[in-house]
């Protein structure tokens, strides 16, 4: 659990800086230079990235069950994720809608993601991985939108061509991921194989 723990400090932390203190994120990048702000920031963050997957995989060769969600929760699961992939879609497909209306699709796709594997799953590690990204996809939206609030950002308008792309391509998206991709890579067939 020690790994998971440290990789979710690792991840979450760097990806907090902006959410904890600007000032600190935005001297760093000074003093570091944009290219090299990034590649460290990948660096960090993919070794976070890591010790998450390492962690959470050890935790589940013994897990510490906590609660057994009912069998229905896997199907209010997958209808949640495929929301989150919609949202995760439309925080990139330039004039949608769900961008021009929600400002920041990702970190609400996040925090639909996250709880929809909180109610299907019961383990410590579980509430643990999804409980964090959670909490951070919370207070990363309610400062993003402050920043809104602050610069006066204003987004572009919304073009029905963009929004059905959007929906077409997060509807692919998990479609790929439901039916294949997540039992392939985290060896879970969230839709019953």
């Amino acid at each position: 659990m020690l790994v998971l723990v440290l990789g979710l400090v690792v991840f979450l932390g760097m990806h907090s800086l902006r959410i904890v203190s600007e000032p600190l994120r935005d001297g760093l990048r000074e003093r570091l230079g944009p290219v090299s702000w990034r590649v460290v920031y990948s660096l960090v963050s993919a070794l976070g990235l890591a010790l998450i997957v390492w962690g959470y995989g050890l935790a589940r060769q013994d897990p510490m069950v906590l609660w057994m969600p009912p069998i229905g929760m896997r199907h209010a699961a997958a209808l949640l994720t495929l929301v989150a992939f919609v949202l995760l879609v439309a925080a990139y497909v330039p004039g949608n809608a769900i961008k021009a209306r929600l400002h920041h699709p990702m970190l609400l796709g996040t925090k639909v993601w996250a709880l929809a594997h909180l109610l299907s799953n019961g383990t410590l590690a579980d509430v643990l991985l999804f409980g964090g990204f959670l909490l951070w996809a919370v207070l990363g939206f309610r400062a993003a939108r402050q920043r809104d609030r602050r610069d006066g950002t204003v987004y572009g308008p919304a073009r029905m061509p963009a929004t059905v792309a959007t929906v077409v391509l997060g509807i692919g998206a998990w479609a790929a991921f439901a039916f294949w991709a997540h039992a392939a890579l985290i060896g879970v067939a969230p839709m019953g194989r």
